[in-house]
This record gives C-alpha cells, sequence and structure tokens, in this order.
C-alpha cells in the first residue's frame, strides 16, 4: 500500500508540473487563438515562428547572450571555485560567503543593483550590451562555483601532488590533472548558466537595451499586445524549448550513466 501511495504521489505531482507544459503544445498545433477552445490541427505557429523576422531575431539575440554569458560565467566560476579551495581557511570561509549573496538575492535587486553600478555610478551606455552581460554573468557565476566545487571535494588530492613532484609546473599540473577531473562539474555549471540565463527577466529589463528583447522580456510584452499571430507562435517557441531542454538532459543522464559504468569497470 505504500508502494502505490508514494508512486501515485509521485504521478499526481508530475502531472502538476507537465500537464500544463502538454497542453501548451497541443495548442500550438492547432488554428486556435486562445487557451479554451481547441479547433483544427495546423503548423502555422510554427512557420511564424520560424519565419518571422522579428521572432528570428529574438530568439538568435538570446542565445548568443546566453552563451556568451554562460562561456564567461563558466570561466570565472570555475577559476573561482580552484583559487578557493587551494586557498587558506580564513580566505576559502570568505569566497564562499560572498559567493552566496548572489545566490540567495532577488533577481529583482541584482539587476538593479548592476544598473545602477554600471549605467549610473560608471556612466556606461546601455546600447553597449555592457550591463546587460555583466548582469547576467553576476547571476550566474555563483551556480557555477557551486557545480565545480564538489566535484573539487572529490577529487584525488594526490594526483596533483603527485604532479608536482614528477617536475610538472603548478599550471600544467592545473591543466593536465585537476581539470580534466573536475571537467563534469564545469559542464553541469555551464548548462546551469546557460539556462539561468535563457530563464532571466528581472535582471535583463533593467540593464537591456532598449531595442534588445530576450525571450523572457519579449514574452511579457508580447502578452500586454494584441498580436494574436505572436502570441499563438509564442506557444511553439515554448514547446521547442521544452523538447530541447527535455533531449538535452536525457543525453547527459545518458553520458553520465555510462561514464558512471566506464569508472566502475576501471576500478574493477
Amino acid at each position: 500500500m505504500k508502494r502505490i501511495l508514494s508512486r501515485g504521489y509521485i504521478c499526481i505531482i508530475l502531472l502538476l508540473m507537465y500537464l500544463p507544459i502538454f497542453i501548451l503544445a497541443v495548442y500550438s498545433f492547432t488554428t486556435s487563438s486562445q487557451i479554451g477552445s481547441i479547433h483544427g490541427f495546423s503548423t502555422e505557429n510554427y512557420k511564424n515562428l520560424f519565419g518571422n523576422g522579428e521572432l528570428r531575431g529574438m530568439i538568435i539575440g538570446t542565445l548568443l547572450l546566453a552563451f556568451g554569458a554562460a562561456a564567461i560565467s563558466t570561466i570565472l566560476g570555475s577559476m573561482g571555485a580552484i583559487g578557493a579551495f587551494y586557498s587558506g581557511k580564513m580566505a576559502k570561509g570568505y569566497i564562499n560567503t560572498i559567493n552566496q549573496v548572489p545566490v540567495v538575492n532577488a533577481d529583482v535587486v541584482t539587476g538593479f543593483a548592476v544598473c545602477i553600478a554600471l549605467v549610473v555610478v560608471w556612466g556606461i551606455d546601455k546600447s553597449t550590451y555592457i550591463p546587460l552581460v555583466a548582469g547576467h554573468v553576476v547571476l550566474c557565476t555563483p551556480f557555477v562555483y557551486l557545480s565545480v566545487v564538489p566535484k573539487l571535494k572529490q577529487m584525488d588530492q594526490s594526483l596533483y601532488e603527485a604532479a608536482l613532484d614528477l617536475g610538472a609546473t603548478p599550471f600544467k599540473a592545473l591543466k593536465t590533472v585537476v581539470i580534466p577531473q573536475i571537467m563534469p562539474g564545469i559542464i553541469s555549471g555551464f548548462a546551469l548558466a546557460l539556462t539561468l540565463s535563457l530563464d532571466d527577466y528581472f535582471i535583463a529589463s533593467y540593464t537591456k537595451p532598449a531595442t534588445f528583447d530576450t525571450i523572457s522580456t519579449y514574452v511579457v510584452n508580447a502578452t500586454k499586445g494584441s498580436q494574436t499571430e505572436i502570441k499563438t507562435a509564442l506557444w511553439a517557441l515554448s514547446t521547442v524549448i521544452f523538447l530541447v531542454v527535455m533531449i538535452t538532459v536525457i543525453i547527459m543522464n545518458t553520458a553520465g550513466k555510462k561514464a558512471a559504468v566506464t569508472d566502475e569497470r576501471n576500478k574493477g
């Protein structure tokens, strides 16, 4: 009975999580202009999504921003994690504490603070995209740090020391010994940073140029307008994003399981 109840509970939770997405996906393949009544089957929403120059430019711009911010955040977060890990107890505690601030801080506060610091205090023009990229880097870097630190703790420290004893420089030992062992954490941090950047609304709304929109800011503005064609095309966009994320997660989990099996065989 406990097993049945636990499985039933899990099924209810999954249903509540994924049913709205499934409904949205169904409507994206119809001619309906609003949720509530399903009409005929159609792929017009997907044609509008990929055929509309404004939507296509917004998607490409959002992806470029996300990949760029994720790459910078991965470099900074990984360097910070490695530096903190090999630092003294006091410095490590200080860095860990500082890293927690952007994690627990509200995105509204982070976006507003970045806007004030860069645009108002330093006088950087928002049309340069610097405040927008900086805001996303501030948002994503702490999460990369948190993804890399556990891998550093799991690493066999004797390998790094052995590399130094065999004549390797600290940089070469870092490149050939440390980084390969923490690479899963770096990849996970990059994927998490990419997701956070794509999902962000508040920081982008405060720091973006007036002529630029991310997916989040565009969706919010589109829902306030009266362009039905755009709204229904965004149903298709939501479906595509969900499918891409789901496929990515499946691939990463499969690769992780294969790597774990390979490690067990090598140890055996």
